[in-house]
């Protein structure tokens, strides 16, 4: 299948950010099409594939329907699929569960981070008691990715402290246990129609079985290097975001285009052609182990690259002087991407600046 012309078919000219419902309809179409089967396992009703395959169908879905949030939406549930529960779930917990997601019935999201602590360890504060059978979760959970639509979560919860440090476990909570509830986040419109939300639970209780990972470890083996994988895969939404943008673009010009338009052009294409290289050998990394960390000059260089081209593109849209209102949004969801967990990667950037100046 031609995910591009599968993308443009099911966006067309829809504004899918000023739809007030999630496109439930091109959700749809996408697990009828076998969307949801990308990148998991074929015996649990996958394709197979790998991370390479998610990356590719991200940036093949953002360049044909022209929105990084319905890219991003599908992205975020195969990689939870995949990292969290192909990965780390017990044998029960994948029959029960992979075939649901690569089916498209039921989706998955991650709760993480808390109001106020970001993702931070030392701040999380959700915790989960030991119940005979089973565990008691209390506390809240915010910016859920595809929250609002999920029909389970797995949720980052403290189970111990040792010596002053919290030790975090992983579980499987479904949307109808008692004591879960969603609460409403404000809006990332440029995200639309990715959606997000915020959880409480209070007295939230789920059986043993339902911890999925490590106990007392899920932090530093599971939700530490997720943030790696959520990068490498996102640079192929960049890239796929660019490829839009590319397109919008040379419309601008119309039949007055300049030597130095087309020259312009030619910069800004070759330039998103590289940065898709890196994108493929970055994702590439993760097939390794099932989610080694990538190469994290080879990230830094990728996000260093796509704010060179933002930058660049902006400027040959202002030149033009033409309103295009998907064009600004296209722009806006690219400011969003390269802001996320900037601080940490700005500490990446510098370490290798200071590798250079110790002569490194």
């Amino acid at each position: 299948m031609d995910i591009e012309q599968f993308a443009r078919a099911q966006v067309g000219d829809r504004d899918l950010r000023a739809e007030p419902a999630f496109p439930r309809d091109i959700w749809q179409a996408m697990a009828e099409a076998g969307l949801f089967r990308i990148g998991l396992d074929a015996a649990q009703g996958g394709s197979g594939g790998g991370y390479a395959d998610i990356a590719r169908t991200e940036a093949a879905l953002i360049a044909g329907g022209g929105s990084p949030g319905l890219g991003s939406a599908w992205a975020s549930h195969q990689m939870v699929a995949r990292y969290f529960i192909e990965r780390f779930g017990h044998a029960a917990q994948r029959a029960a569960y992979l075939p649901a997601l690569a089916s498209g019935r039921i989706t998955a999201s991650v709760a993480i981070s808390e109001p106020g602590a970001g993702a931070h360890p030392k701040h999380l504060r959700t915790a989960a008691t030991r119940r005979g059978d089973a565990y008691v979760l209390e506390g809240e959970k915010a910016y859920i990715t595809n929250g609002p639509i999920a029909e389970l979560f797995i949720v980052l919860a403290i189970t111990a402290t040792e010596g002053g440090r919290k030790r975090y476990s992983a579980f499987l909570v479904p949307q109808d246990a008692q004591g879960l509830s969603r609460v409403p986040m404000p809006e990332i419109a440029a995200l639309r129609p990715a959606l997000h939300c915020g959880l409480r639970l209070a007295g939230c209780e789920v059986p043993a079985a339902s911890r999925i990972g490590p106990e007392h470890a899920a932090y530093e083996t599971m939700a530490l290097p997720f943030r790696d994988v959520e990068d490498a895969v996102g640079s192929a939404g960049m890239v796929g975001t660019f490829r839009a943008v590319l397109r919008r673009l040379g419309k601008l010009p119309g039949d007055g285009a300049t030597p130095d338009d087309t020259a312009s052009l030619g910069a800004l294409a070759a330039l998103v052609a590289l940065m898709a290289e890196g994108s493929h050998a970055v994702v590439a990394a993760l097939e390794g182990a099932h989610g080694a960390p990538p190469d994290a000059p080879a990230l830094v260089g990728i996000r260093v690259l796509a704010a060179e081209v933002l930058a660049r593109a902006r400027q040959f849209h202002d030149a033009h002087g033409a309103a295009d209102a998907r064009l600004a949004a296209l722009f806006e969801g690219l400011d969003i991407s390269l802001g996320v967990a900037r601080t940490a990667r700005l500490a990446r950037q510098s370490r290798l600046g200071e590798a250079l100046l110790r002569g490194g």
